[in-house]
Protein backbone atom coordinates (compact mmCIF):
# COMPACT_ATOMS: atom_id res chain seq x y z
CA UNK A 1 0.00 0.00 0.00
CA UNK A 2 1.14 3.83 -0.82
CA UNK A 3 0.58 6.36 1.68
CA UNK A 4 1.57 9.93 -0.06
CA UNK A 5 1.73 12.70 2.47
CA UNK A 6 1.23 16.23 1.20
CA UNK A 7 2.98 18.87 3.29
CA UNK A 8 5.05 21.82 4.02
CA UNK A 9 6.76 20.39 6.89
CA UNK A 10 8.19 17.06 5.02
CA UNK A 11 10.58 16.20 7.57
CA UNK A 12 8.37 15.97 10.46
CA UNK A 13 7.90 12.36 9.43
CA UNK A 14 11.11 11.57 8.85
CA UNK A 15 11.63 9.80 12.18
CA UNK A 16 7.97 8.71 12.94
CA UNK A 17 8.36 6.62 9.91
CA UNK A 18 11.83 5.24 10.57
CA UNK A 19 10.87 3.58 13.71
CA UNK A 20 8.86 0.45 15.74
CA UNK A 21 6.25 -1.45 13.41
CA UNK A 22 5.93 0.84 10.71
CA UNK A 23 9.45 0.88 9.91
CA UNK A 24 9.44 -2.88 9.69
CA UNK A 25 6.67 -2.57 7.19
CA UNK A 26 8.39 -0.21 5.16
CA UNK A 27 11.52 -2.53 5.06
CA UNK A 28 10.04 -5.16 4.12
CA UNK A 29 7.85 -3.54 1.25
CA UNK A 30 4.21 -4.22 2.55
CA UNK A 31 3.54 -0.61 2.72
CA UNK A 32 5.41 2.65 1.06
CA UNK A 33 5.76 6.30 1.87
CA UNK A 34 6.24 9.03 -0.56
CA UNK A 35 6.29 12.89 1.64
CA UNK A 36 5.82 15.45 -0.80
CA UNK A 37 6.87 19.10 -0.22
CA UNK A 38 4.30 21.50 -1.63
CA UNK A 39 6.51 23.96 -1.66
CA UNK A 40 8.01 22.23 -4.73
CA UNK A 41 4.95 22.84 -6.42
CA UNK A 42 4.75 26.57 -5.46
CA UNK A 43 5.77 29.48 -7.89
CA UNK A 44 9.08 30.61 -7.79
CA UNK A 45 11.07 32.58 -6.32
CA UNK A 46 9.98 32.63 -2.73
CA UNK A 47 7.49 29.41 -2.76
CA UNK A 48 4.36 30.96 -1.37
CA UNK A 49 1.61 28.19 -0.50
CA UNK A 50 -0.32 30.57 1.78
CA UNK A 51 -2.33 34.08 1.32
CA UNK A 52 -4.74 35.96 2.84
CA UNK A 53 -8.59 34.84 3.16
CA UNK A 54 -10.95 36.59 1.68
CA UNK A 55 -13.61 38.53 3.40
CA UNK A 56 -11.04 40.07 5.82
CA UNK A 57 -10.91 37.10 8.39
CA UNK A 58 -7.59 36.76 10.29
CA UNK A 59 -5.17 34.27 9.94
CA UNK A 60 -3.63 32.21 6.52
CA UNK A 61 -5.40 29.68 3.71
CA UNK A 62 -3.51 27.10 2.02
CA UNK A 63 -3.19 28.59 -2.06
CA UNK A 64 -5.50 26.29 -4.44
CA UNK A 65 -2.31 26.58 -6.96
CA UNK A 66 0.28 24.27 -5.59
CA UNK A 67 -2.57 21.79 -4.58
CA UNK A 68 -3.86 21.43 -7.90
CA UNK A 69 -0.62 21.12 -9.25
CA UNK A 70 0.53 18.64 -6.78
CA UNK A 71 -2.24 16.55 -6.35
CA UNK A 72 -3.13 16.23 -10.52
CA UNK A 73 0.81 15.15 -10.70
CA UNK A 74 0.66 12.30 -7.85
CA UNK A 75 -2.76 11.00 -9.27
CA UNK A 76 -1.42 10.76 -13.14
CA UNK A 77 1.83 9.58 -11.77
CA UNK A 78 0.47 6.71 -10.30
CA UNK A 79 -0.78 3.51 -11.95
CA UNK A 80 -2.89 2.39 -9.06
CA UNK A 81 -6.63 4.26 -8.29
CA UNK A 82 -5.83 7.22 -6.14
CA UNK A 83 -7.91 8.74 -2.56
CA UNK A 84 -7.63 11.64 -2.11
CA UNK A 85 -8.03 12.60 1.76
CA UNK A 86 -8.22 15.50 3.09
CA UNK A 87 -7.36 15.89 7.45
CA UNK A 88 -9.62 18.82 9.03
CA UNK A 89 -11.22 19.40 11.84
CA UNK A 90 -14.92 18.87 10.25
CA UNK A 91 -14.13 15.65 8.25
CA UNK A 92 -15.93 12.31 8.95
CA UNK A 93 -15.00 11.29 12.68
CA UNK A 94 -11.55 8.67 12.26
CA UNK A 95 -12.88 5.55 13.73
CA UNK A 96 -11.48 2.27 13.09
CA UNK A 97 -14.66 1.32 10.84
CA UNK A 98 -12.84 3.52 8.38
CA UNK A 99 -9.61 2.29 9.35
CA UNK A 100 -10.72 -0.72 7.45
CA UNK A 101 -12.09 0.76 4.73
CA UNK A 102 -9.16 3.36 4.21
CA UNK A 103 -6.70 -0.14 4.10
CA UNK A 104 -9.06 -1.52 1.12
CA UNK A 105 -7.11 0.78 -0.78
CA UNK A 106 -3.71 0.63 -3.02
CA UNK A 107 -2.95 4.42 -2.66
CA UNK A 108 -4.02 6.85 -0.16
CA UNK A 109 -2.97 11.10 -0.51
CA UNK A 110 -3.37 12.80 2.13
CA UNK A 111 -3.72 16.41 2.41
CA UNK A 112 -2.00 17.80 6.09
CA UNK A 113 -3.98 21.39 5.73
CA UNK A 114 -2.24 24.69 8.24
CA UNK A 115 -3.36 28.03 9.62
CA UNK A 116 -7.30 28.28 8.23
CA UNK A 117 -7.29 25.00 6.21
CA UNK A 118 -7.12 25.06 2.38
CA UNK A 119 -8.83 26.58 0.07
CA UNK A 120 -12.81 25.52 -0.40
CA UNK A 121 -12.00 24.81 -4.22
CA UNK A 122 -9.57 22.08 -3.18
CA UNK A 123 -12.29 20.24 -1.33
CA UNK A 124 -15.02 21.16 -3.96
CA UNK A 125 -12.72 19.74 -6.83
CA UNK A 126 -9.87 17.12 -5.55
CA UNK A 127 -10.29 15.50 -2.18
CA UNK A 128 -12.51 12.24 -1.87
CA UNK A 129 -12.92 12.10 1.76
CA UNK A 130 -11.93 14.38 4.36
CA UNK A 131 -11.59 13.01 8.53
CA UNK A 132 -11.22 14.52 11.72
CA UNK A 133 -9.15 12.66 14.45
CA UNK A 134 -11.42 14.28 17.09
CA UNK A 135 -13.27 16.94 18.29
CA UNK A 136 -10.13 19.50 18.88
CA UNK A 137 -7.99 21.47 16.56
CA UNK A 138 -3.95 20.71 16.51
CA UNK A 139 -1.44 23.18 14.92
CA UNK A 140 -1.55 21.21 11.39
CA UNK A 141 -2.47 17.58 9.72
CA UNK A 142 0.58 16.04 9.81
CA UNK A 143 -0.43 14.58 12.97
CA UNK A 144 -3.61 13.82 12.01
CA UNK A 145 -1.73 11.95 9.11
CA UNK A 146 0.24 9.95 10.96
CA UNK A 147 -2.56 9.04 13.18
CA UNK A 148 -4.55 7.71 10.26
CA UNK A 149 -1.27 5.94 8.73
CA UNK A 150 -0.79 4.18 11.42
CA UNK A 151 -3.94 2.75 12.02
CA UNK A 152 -4.67 1.87 8.93
CA UNK A 153 -1.61 0.07 8.26
CA UNK A 154 -2.43 -2.42 11.16
CA UNK A 155 -5.20 -3.26 9.60
CA UNK A 156 -3.07 -4.58 6.38
CA UNK A 157 -1.74 -8.38 6.51
CA UNK A 158 1.42 -8.94 7.81
CA UNK A 159 2.40 -5.46 8.99
CA UNK A 160 2.03 -6.63 12.72
CA UNK A 161 4.03 -9.85 11.87
CA UNK A 162 1.45 -11.49 13.98
CA UNK A 163 -1.80 -12.69 12.30
CA UNK A 164 -4.81 -11.82 13.98
CA UNK A 165 -3.28 -9.22 16.58
CA UNK A 166 -4.84 -6.33 15.14
CA UNK A 167 -8.29 -8.19 15.89
CA UNK A 168 -8.24 -8.25 19.53
CA UNK A 169 -7.65 -4.46 19.50
CA UNK A 170 -10.10 -2.23 21.34
CA UNK A 171 -12.52 -0.88 18.46
CA UNK A 172 -11.96 -3.88 16.00
CA UNK A 173 -14.98 -5.80 17.06
CA UNK A 174 -16.89 -2.78 18.07
CA UNK A 175 -15.80 -3.21 22.25
CA UNK A 176 -12.81 -2.30 24.60
CA UNK A 177 -10.22 -4.58 25.01
CA UNK A 178 -10.13 -7.16 27.69
CA UNK A 179 -7.78 -7.05 30.32
CA UNK A 180 -4.22 -8.46 29.58
CA UNK A 181 -1.40 -9.66 32.03
CA UNK A 182 2.41 -10.71 31.27
CA UNK A 183 4.92 -12.42 33.64
CA UNK A 184 5.60 -12.43 37.03
CA UNK A 185 1.99 -14.27 37.88
CA UNK A 186 2.22 -12.42 41.22
CA UNK A 187 3.35 -9.01 41.38
CA UNK A 188 3.10 -7.02 44.58
CA UNK A 189 0.62 -9.19 45.89
CA UNK A 190 -1.53 -8.73 42.89
CA UNK A 191 -2.36 -12.08 40.90
CA UNK A 192 -2.85 -13.11 37.51
CA UNK A 193 -6.77 -14.09 37.06
CA UNK A 194 -6.17 -18.14 37.17
CA UNK A 195 -8.34 -19.16 34.55
CA UNK A 196 -5.46 -17.16 32.54
CA UNK A 197 -3.02 -19.71 33.61
CA UNK A 198 -5.20 -22.53 33.15
CA UNK A 199 -4.37 -23.48 29.83
CA UNK A 200 -8.19 -24.20 28.85
CA UNK A 201 -8.30 -22.32 25.71
CA UNK A 202 -12.60 -22.17 25.32
CA UNK A 203 -12.65 -21.18 28.73
CA UNK A 204 -10.67 -18.13 28.52
CA UNK A 205 -11.69 -17.06 25.53
CA UNK A 206 -15.01 -16.79 27.24
CA UNK A 207 -13.48 -15.09 30.14
CA UNK A 208 -12.22 -12.63 27.49
CA UNK A 209 -15.31 -11.41 25.87
CA UNK A 210 -16.88 -11.66 29.44
CA UNK A 211 -14.28 -9.06 30.12
CA UNK A 212 -14.53 -7.03 26.99
CA UNK A 213 -17.83 -6.58 27.76
CA UNK A 214 -17.24 -5.69 30.74
CA UNK A 215 -15.26 -3.08 30.84
CA UNK A 216 -17.18 -1.93 26.96
CA UNK A 217 -20.76 -0.96 29.79
CA UNK A 218 -18.73 0.10 32.22
CA UNK A 219 -16.04 2.79 30.28
CA UNK A 220 -17.38 3.13 26.68
CA UNK A 221 -21.90 1.60 26.67
CA UNK A 222 -22.44 3.74 23.67
CA UNK A 223 -20.41 1.22 21.76
CA UNK A 224 -22.65 -1.53 22.80
CA UNK A 225 -25.51 0.09 20.64
CA UNK A 226 -24.02 -1.11 17.58
CA UNK A 227 -21.71 -3.70 17.94
CA UNK A 228 -22.83 -7.14 16.93
CA UNK A 229 -23.36 -8.73 20.15
CA UNK A 230 -24.61 -12.54 19.68
CA UNK A 231 -27.22 -14.35 22.10
CA UNK A 232 -23.92 -15.68 24.57
CA UNK A 233 -22.97 -11.95 24.70
CA UNK A 234 -26.05 -10.79 25.45
CA UNK A 235 -26.62 -13.40 28.45
CA UNK A 236 -23.17 -12.09 29.24
CA UNK A 237 -24.61 -8.53 29.96
CA UNK A 238 -27.29 -9.27 31.97
CA UNK A 239 -24.77 -11.65 34.38
CA UNK A 240 -22.61 -8.59 34.20
CA UNK A 241 -25.47 -5.94 34.61
CA UNK A 242 -26.81 -8.44 37.88
CA UNK A 243 -23.00 -8.64 39.18
CA UNK A 244 -22.55 -4.59 39.31
CA UNK A 245 -26.12 -4.59 40.82
CA UNK A 246 -25.17 -6.96 43.57
CA UNK A 247 -22.09 -5.02 44.54
CA UNK A 248 -23.25 -1.47 44.21
CA UNK A 249 -25.70 -3.15 47.16
CA UNK A 250 -23.06 -4.55 48.86
CA UNK A 251 -21.29 -1.20 48.89
CA UNK A 252 -25.13 0.40 49.79
CA UNK A 253 -25.44 -2.00 53.16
Amino acid sequence: MLFQVVTIFPRMFESYFNQSILKKALDSEIIRFNIIDLRNYADSPHKVTDDYPYGGDPGMVMKPEPLFKCIKNLKTSCQEKSLVVYLTPDGRLFNQNIAKELSQHKNLILICGRYKGIDERVRESLVDEEISIGDYVVTGGELAAMVVIDTVSRMIPEVLGCDGSAQTDSFYSGLLSYPIYTRPPVYEGKKVPEILLSGNHSEISCWQRYQALKRTYLRRPELLENAELSEKDKKYLDEIKEELSKNKQLIVD
